[in-house]
């Protein structure tokens, strides 16, 4: 099905446009091919860190990643903080159908998905980047990687979906994305391309968690 983003107009809602990838090139959903940046894409729910030893500040790329671009009416590419609305706009519009879900976890890329993990993983994901953002603007060093991620199914995962979970979901995911939006919207270009402290720019950063997705399409449209 196709979704729309309110927050772009009701454009429609094109999985490509914000197909995540990361600094060294790896796209962890999608068919093949390429996206619309010339990223070869790949499949794959997003890679772990190689090493299990907590990090107090993410890697920095090997290579610099393609940026989320500025909006213009001839490409209706989106800004940063639009992305990252727009991601979770696309999440909650598949969220929407989950109440109908039949109880049987979905088993992809060596994984299990289900709708309450996904919503897990997609608020951890914000939350997690956020704070990293936050710290390395004041100067700090990001908290160090303690999740367990999607390697673990925990027993509120399996629960069942219902129509209150789904409230929470959407009280919850938007207003993470508006906070995101609110704090890029407000950094200058100079601090979303040249952004303190090591790991990936702000910019990048922001294109990084629209990796979020994958846990939602992993579950799918079940409406």
């Amino acid at each position: 099905k196709i979704h729309t983003a309110p927050f772009f107009g009701m454009l429609p809602y094109n999985p490509d446009l914000f197909r995540p990838f990361r600094a060294d090139g790896y796209v962890p959903v999608g068919r093949g091919g390429v996206s619309p940046w010339g990223v070869p894409t790949g499949t794959g729910a997003p890679q772990a860190r190689a090493s299990p030893r907590a990090r107090t500040v993410r890697p920095a790329p090997k290579r610099r990643a393609p940026n989320v671009p500025p909006m213009t009416e001839s490409t209706q590419t989106p800004t940063p903080a639009a992305a990252v609305t727009g991601m979770v706009d696309h999440v909650l519009a598949l969220a929407a159908g989950w109440t109908r879900w039949n109880g049987e976890p979905v088993h992809a890329d060596g994984r299990v998905h289900t709708p309450h993990k996904a919503i897990r993983r997609v608020a951890d994901h914000l939350i997690d980047h956020l704070a990293e953002l936050e710290a390395r603007l004041a100067g700090e060093e990001p908290q160090p990687d303690h999740w367990h991620a999607s390697q673990i199914t925990t027993g509120a995962d399996l629960a069942p979906f219902t129509p209150q979970d789904l409230d929470e979901a959407r009280s919850r995911l938007t207003r993470l994305a508006r906070i995101w939006a609110h704090r890029l919207d407000a950094l200058t270009d100079e601090q979303l391309d040249h952004s303190p402290g090591p790991g990936w720019s702000f910019r990048e950063l922001a294109g990084h968690v629209l990796e979020s997705a994958y846990y939602a399409d992993a579950v799918g449209d079940l409406s």
